[in-house]
């Protein structure tokens, strides 16, 4: 039985393009496990149990593991489908996702067990893979031309994805050599560049351009209006807004780090208006995708508010560098993108390869009958109630065992995310959960370096 809200056939289904189905499908996997360890880690560091550098290793675990995996996976999916260029090279892409995971776990480990001699070593790791990634989605890209919204946003995440690996380098190598010993610059100074760049150049740049494309394409409906000014503004304001801050806060200049604050959280604001314009004027009935986009609609605006006023305040200051309320912006409007987007792209992707022949000759599945309803109901409110706790835990400061059971809440409804998802792959994909991992020949994963025929689109065409 279809549920209503999505497309039962997808229409203008291009394979000619699509990378094989184990290279998105493989870093989502392993975002997903990344995932579920980032959010055991915070929950356990709360109440004191990880000896190290806990929160560290938390934060890695969730932004470069869970996060950037796949937004590389997604890039790696969603580029040659949009772009309608093939994928520069698959080995690089399977290259990338092993380096990146072997590297971001690695340093995981080490900033737990405290172990921090070690960092450098495994990060480098980390950093080879990042550059693999750039180097061969920068290639793919740049056969692209003309560049639309959704393109440009990539680049210049791409460009920050170069940046942000370098300084994270430079930061782990100064745990055993003084690197920024008699820079203009110092440690404190280059993290909090680092940290923006990262979630603000990296991760919410990739948010904003795929949502252009995937907000209007879900919810059946066009940029109008208001909307079309406000992309305009955000397109060219966001980029230098993000630079501003994040060389603000690398130089200690307040008012550079003030005006970058500022484009960043206006431009973020009107995007938050066409995103909730988008989800208002839909006449598609909610299905994952679409309510978790809401959340997060909801919550980037609640985070500029607060936000604007803390970086008018003080840009600088070490407690506000992702704004007043980190979690607010973290789980609620990152986790709940990423989260609504790999709920459709993941069940399209092994229905593309499983079942889109069979259509017409035999009773089929659709795309939405390969997920499980009750456990994306349940995720969807177990993870709003921890994610809702932690906002709150930062508002008002509240005891540390709250912080556990909250974390423990949205790490519990990120599991059921996970289980819900690999069930479809386990149940559905006509490749084995090991064969995706390992990228096997006979899943068109490891070969052939510039073609990539027979395999998924996300449903999107230019």
């Amino acid at each position: 039985m279809l549920r209503s809200g999505m497309s039962a056939v997808p229409v203008d289904v291009e394979t000619d393009r699509q990378p094989p189905m184990a290279l998105p499908l493989g870093h989502f996997l392993v975002g997903l496990a990344l995932l579920v360890v980032g959010a055991l880690v915070g929950a356990l560091d709360a109440v004191g149990v990880v000896p190290g550098l806990g929160r560290l290793a938390h934060v890695h675990l969730l932004v470069a593991g869970w996060v950037c995996v796949t937004i590389m996976g997604a890039m790696t999916q969603f580029v040659p489908v949009w772009s309608n260029v093939p994928l520069y090279s698959r080995r690089l892409a399977t290259a990338q996702l092993w380096l990146v995971t072997a590297g971001v776990g690695g340093m995981a480990v080490a900033f737990a067990l405290g172990a921090l001699p070690w960092v450098h070593a495994l990060g480098g790791l980390a950093v080879l893979g990042f550059w693999t990634f750039v180097y061969g989605l920068g290639r793919t890209l740049l056969a692209a031309r003309p560049w639309d919204v959704t393109e440009r946003h990539f680049a210049v995440a791409l460009a920050c994805f170069a940046v942000v690996p370098t300084l994270g380098f430079a930061l782990a190598m100064d745990y055993t050599v003084p690197v920024f010993g008699g820079l203009p610059v110092g440690r404190a100074d280059v993290v909090a560049a680092h940290v923006t760049l990262a979630v603000f150049g990296v991760v919410c740049t990739t948010v904003v351009g795929a949502l252009y494309q995937l907000a209007t394409m879900f919810t059946q409906t066009e940029l109008h209006g208001v909307d079309t000014t406000l992309r305009r503004v955000e397109e060219v304001g966001y980029p230098v807004g993000v630079l501003a801050l994040a060389t603000g806060r690398l130089l200690g200049s307040a008012p550079l780090g003030r005006a970058g604050g500022v484009l960043v959280v206006v431009t973020l604001a009107g995007f938050a208006v066409v995103l909730a314009r988008r989800l208002v004027e839909t006449e598609v009935e909610y299905n994952p995708m679409l309510a978790r986009y809401a959340v997060a609609a909801v919550a980037l605006g609640a985070w500029t508010v607060a936000t604007g006023r803390a970086w008018l305040a003080d840009p600088l200051a070490d407690a506000t560098l992702l704004g007043s309320t980190p979690h607010l912006l973290v789980f609620g409007v990152v986790g709940f993108v990423v989260t609504g987007t790999l709920y459709h792209v993941v069940p399209f992707v092994v229905w593309v390869h499983r079942y889109s022949d069979r259509l017409g000759f035999e009773p089929v599945p659709m795309v939405d009958d390969l997920y499980d309803d009750r456990l994306a109901t349940a995720d969807f409110w177990v993870v709003l109630v921890g994610a809702s706790g932690l906002v709150v835990v930062e508002a008002l400061e509240l005891p540390s065992l709250v912080t556990a059971v909250a974390g423990a809440l949205a790490t519990l409804g990120f599991a059921l995310f996970a289980v819900n998802l690999a069930l479809v792959v386990r149940r559905h994909s006509p490749h084995s959960v090991p064969d995706i991992l390992l990228s096997r020949p006979e899943t068109g994963g490891s070969t052939g370096d510039t073609t990539d025929e027979g395999a998924p689109s996300t449903g999107t065409t230019r």
